[in-house]
């Protein structure tokens, strides 16, 4: 299988990532950043609200600094806020988070979240204007659900390269997943282990022992299998080594079919259809 998938422009984007979220700024993350890139991830992943761009740039300019790798071999994708909402604030958030990370361009870039005005029309045609531009490589949404993707495919003219979305064993999102497939949009999973909450199921430890590998690592393997982009986060460098060390074995059918039985259609980060913050 390929480590990589191609969107709908396209791009290629690895299958595996490296999420920041609820990492602080600091020399830590940029220590770790540089890390998952000598451990092979080439896609890093951050926002605006995470407030840690800056840590994660330091961290990829000084892999390249290093000769670990060069900037056209990463994928780097950041999120623009739910304050910015009008046209000219979400252009201004691009260049921001550009200047935060001191980079050229980004390879994706994201509107958050969709809020429960539906106003996300003038962000989404910033991002148009951005791409446009070529200043950036790719753009795409974040937490939208099928009426908002409906909303945004009917009022604007590029249609999402990404839908990241969060998506693990207990939350599946098919309803979303199989408007994406059908529309040409690539899923990506945003906590995929839950926050290590799902590690301890006992049907996935079941299937972790028959294939000798840890829970965390079949949870990613029945994503990247089914063509789910996915972006866990740790700190721990043996973590970071074992979440990416997912392309040596497959899954079966039947323990694919296992794991997906599990979803609850639950929610176990914000609701996407309630959450407003920022507007």
């Amino acid at each position: 299988m390929s480590k990589t998938i191609e969107l709908n422009n396209g791009l290629l984007i690895p299958r595996v990532g490296y999420g920041t979220f609820r990492v602080p700024e600091g020399a830590d993350l940029a220590a770790a950043v540089k890390t998952a890139i000598k451990e092979g991830y080439r896609l890093i992943d951050t926002a605006a609200i995470y407030e840690n761009e800056a840590s994660v740039g330091q961290g990829i300019r000084e892999a390249i600094a290093e000769g670990l790798v060069t900037r056209e071999e990463l994928f780097i994708t950041s999120k623009a806020w739910n304050d910015g909402i009008s046209y000219e604030e979400t252009l201004q958030a691009y260049d921001d988070a550009l200047a935060r990370m001191e980079l050229d361009y980004l390879d994706l870039y994201l509107l958050h979240w969709p809020g429960t005005k539906n106003d996300f029309i003038p962000q989404w045609e910033a991002l148009e204007k951005i791409y446009a531009d070529k200043r950036v490589k790719s753009i795409g949404v974040s937490n939208f659900h099928v009426h908002h993707l409906e909303k945004l495919l009917k009022e604007t003219t590029i249609v999402p390269a990404v839908n990241q979305i969060e998506l693990n064993p207990l939350q599946t999102q098919k309803q979303v997943h199989a408007f994406c497939i059908e529309k040409g949009i690539q899923i990506e999973a945003w906590s995929p282990l839950m926050n290590a909450e799902i590690l301890e199921h006992a049907t996935l430890k079941t299937i972790a022992s028959k294939y000798g590998k840890t829970t965390a690592q079949i949870i990613l393997r029945w994503q990247t299998q089914t063509d789910i982009v996915t972006i866990p986060k740790s700190m721990t460098s043996s973590r970071i080594a074992e979440n990416i060390a997912i392309f040596d074995f497959d899954l079966d059918g039947e323990d694919i079919l296992l794991i997906e039985a599990l979803n609850e259609d639950g929610h176990y980060g914000p609701d996407p259809e309630g959450f407003d913050f920022g507007r």
